[in-house]
């Protein structure tokens, strides 16, 4: 019984890092603790330590930098645009753009590459894009439309990410050369970017915190679980990621959740579970 429970554990640790990497991003940007770009520099500097020291110490056999820069330059155009969008985004409706983002943008690279979608699954893709429209549709309530536009930018170089690693040998391996190559292409931004900058002690220590354990281990933690785990019950429990983050942005940070979000978010991943699912169950 033990064994068994321990990929929900690692299920559930990893899906409450993924959160916790919009709530820490938001609490540093949020309060202007440190700049966007310097976040994104240190973020990816922890990741990139703390994954070396994961690699390392689980490597039987002498360890090797693997990955590609092409990997690194999508991981850069992902974390970078989430950065600068949380300066301006609450942590749940940042994480629904995100997840939505990601996830539609690997339904429609299915169809790209022939799947033949039932009509359940057009209905619930349709779903989900009309969802994150309303989200963004211009009111009072609306979310910032440049914030918004990074995110969803974020959410498609993190899907285009996702799919450059399926059947990867090793995924540990490949992200930590990918974070280690996507270091210095940030480094740059934050040279371009040196005349806004500032970090405080705390904006340091939470930008260590999102690259190292929300980030880094969180990725280890992923990878455990997905072992038992097929691809659709994979993405369809990172539908859980935003409703986690808009409860760690209420919890933490003392967000409210609007109206339009809760309708937004119910369109959105109740679409994109639609979409998942149909296909298994009706095709």
């Amino acid at each position: 019984m033990k064994f068994k429970s321990l990929p929900i554990l690692y299920t559930a640790a990893a899906l409450i890092a993924f959160a916790g990497n919009s709530v820490v991003t938001r609490l540093a940007l949020g309060h202007a603790a440190i700049d966007p770009a310097s976040f994104s520099t240190v973020r990816l500097a922890g990741g990139a330590g703390m994954l070396l020291l994961v690699s390392i110490a689980t490597q039987t056999e002498r360890f090797r930098l693997r990955g590609s820069w092409l990997s690194a330059a999508i991981l850069f155009l992902y974390a970078v645009p989430f950065s600068f969008a949380y300066v301006s985004l609450s942590a749940g409706t940042g994480a629904l753009i995100l997840f939505g983002s990601v996830q539609i943008t690997m339904l429609l690279a299915a169809l790209r590459l022939g799947e033949r979608p039932h009509l359940v699954q057009w209905v619930g893709l349709g779903c989900a894009l009309a969802g994150l429209i309303y989200l963004m549709l211009p009111g009072l309530a609306a979310p910032s439309i440049p914030g918004s536009m990074l995110m969803a930018s974020a959410g498609i170089s993190w899907g285009l990410y996702s799919l450059r690693g399926r059947g990867a040998g090793s995924p540990l391996t490949q992200t930590t050369g990918n974070f280690v190559r996507a270091l210095p292409l940030a480094i740059v931004v934050s040279l371009i970017a040196r005349s806004g900058a500032h970090a405080s002690r705390s904006g340091m220590i939470l930008a260590v915190a999102c690259g190292a354990v929300t980030s880094g281990l969180g990725y280890v933690l992923w990878y455990s679980a997905l072992r038992s785990m097929t691809a659709t019950r994979a993405a369809v429990v990172q539908l859980m990621v935003p409703v986690l983050a808009a409860a760690g942005g209420v919890i933490f940070l003392g967000e409210t959740i609007s109206s339009r979000l809760i309708v937004s978010a119910s369109t959105v991943l109740g679409g994109i579970a639609l979409a998942l699912v149909g296909g298994k169950r009706f095709g």
